[in-house]
């Protein structure tokens, strides 16, 4: 696969993966109560959960991404509704840490039984490969080598992202437990939704 889509691949990608949602908040919160050793498992199954989205939108929507595209197009202006909704709770989100979306028993399994549900069924993940994926690289033609190059790019730029969460919020532990921090924290990261939401309805 050329260079330049798999790059752009990445930066949409990065772009997508980095804005907070249900998996981020799950993240932060789980690492600034219990500290970064106890999300190992969580985030392993948030990346084998990415790439398994991307080889199931690959192989699956190179047969149909023609003859559905009014239904991607639907599944992208819902996804824009739910990042609007779920921007617009994280502005009014209590300062009170939660942790409540993450297992409280220390059992890896768990973690990444919890992981892998909050990949799977994340809606901001399933615009990204279902709705965006067809405008970024032409699945139809993806060969068995270009898989694997995206699988090695989707793999490693959402290791990026959620170990730059995971480590942000490890520094953070300390400030981010004043309510006013966590007020701002909130509300920065609903601003930074509420523009992925207008970013993907002018695409």
């Amino acid at each position: 696969m050329e260079l330049s889509a798999l790059g752009l691949f990445a930066v949409a990608l990065f772009v997508a993966a980095g804005s907070p949602g249900p998996s981020i908040a799950a993240l932060v919160a789980r690492v600034i109560t219990k500290g970064l050793g106890s999300v190992l498992p969580f985030l392993l199954a948030l990346w084998i959960g990415e790439v398994l989205w991307l080889v199931a939108a690959v192989t699956g929507l190179g047969v149909v991404a023609e003859k559905f595209h009014y239904v991607f197009l639907t599944i992208k202006y819902l996804g824009i509704a739910y990042l609007v909704w779920l921007a617009w709770k994280m502005w009014h989100a209590p300062v009170a840490l939660n942790a409540d979306e993450m297992p409280q028993s220390e059992s890896p399994w768990k973690l990444f039984a919890t992981g892998m549900a909050l990949t799977l069924g994340n809606p901001k993940i399933m615009v990204f490969y279902l709705a965006l994926l067809p405008s970024l690289i032409d699945v139809r033609h993806v060969s068995t080598v270009g898989l694997l190059e995206l699988v090695l790019v989707a793999f490693s730029v959402v290791m990026i992202v959620d170990l730059s969460w995971a480590y942000a919020a490890s520094w953070a532990r300390r400030w981010l437990k004043s309510p006013w921090a966590v007020r701002l924290a909130n509300r920065s990261s609903a601003v930074a939704m509420g523009g992925a939401a207008a970013a993907l309805a002018t695409k």
